[in-house]
């Protein structure tokens, strides 16, 4: 679908929340204990958060969680996990700042995430990749700021390859073919994501995001596809949505 612009950055700090997910439903890591426990509590609590705390608290929530990753990523300076997560909270508080703050917001997680691909390129079981696509596909073009279909379609297919029967590489690859009119193609992987199975130690946020595959394909199926693209961190407002 075509991208709306508008050159008002004071717009750029909100879009229609739906899922982020974050890329953020994948087993862990063989990690050193301390470090796949903190991971794994992070996730719990980003969650937690996200699908479960009221709007107007989330972001004094998200900014204490946000010092917490800041923090494992000093301790752990070598390991890719907790950069990605840094990422994501960075991210996702986005949606609780003004435009300016936002739209730095996502430069600093993209280039997160960019700095967690080259530690590891397979961080999170393919989420980075899958975090950045989104970042590249929702974002807006040039000269407001670096979204690129075409590098969304190869991080994509990056995390794919890496992770082909995850929850959230198929509905946000989904979520992709969908918001640039590919709705045969996009039904394909939000079938898969729906059908995923969930990590019993994160039962709650898999869930969460099979649900919204589920949705997702029972819109598509019936055609019920929405003019903007959805999601991920309420960056954008409709006046720079694709």
């Amino acid at each position: 679908m075509p991208i709306e612009k508008d050159n008002n950055l004071l717009y750029i700090a909100c879009m229609k929340k739906t899922t982020f997910v974050a890329f953020l439903i994948l087993s862990l890591p063989c990690l050193a204990d301390n470090l796949a426990d903190s991971l794994n509590n992070i996730e719990s609590e980003w969650a937690s958060i996200y699908y479960s705390t009221p709007k107007q608290k989330q972001g004094a929530a998200y900014l204490h969680l946000l010092d917490k990753t800041i923090d494992l990523s000093r301790r752990y300076p070598d390991d890719a996990e907790p950069i990605f997560w840094q990422a994501v909270v960075k991210a996702t508080y986005a949606d609780h700042q003004d435009a300016f703050s936002a739209l730095n917001a996502i430069y600093e997680a993209r280039d997160l995430l960019i700095k967690a691909i080259e530690i590891n390129p397979e961080t999170m079981d393919g989420s980075a990749y899958v975090t950045l696509g989104t970042l590249y596909y929702l974002a807006p073009e040039w000269p407001i700021a670096f979204g690129d279909d075409n590098e969304a379609q190869k991080m994509f297919q990056n995390a794919l390859k890496i992770n082909p029967d995850g929850i959230d590489t198929n509905f946000f690859y989904g979520e992709f073919l969908l918001s640039n009119n590919r709705p045969k193609d996009a039904v394909k992987y939000f079938v898969k994501a729906a059908n995923a199975p969930a990590r019993i130690e994160q039962l709650y946020a898999d869930n969460q995001l099979r649900n919204e595959a589920r949705l997702a394909l029972k819109n598509t199926l019936e055609r019920k596809v929405s003019h903007a693209k959805s999601t991920f961190l309420s960056l954008f407002n409709s006046a720079s949505v694709k």
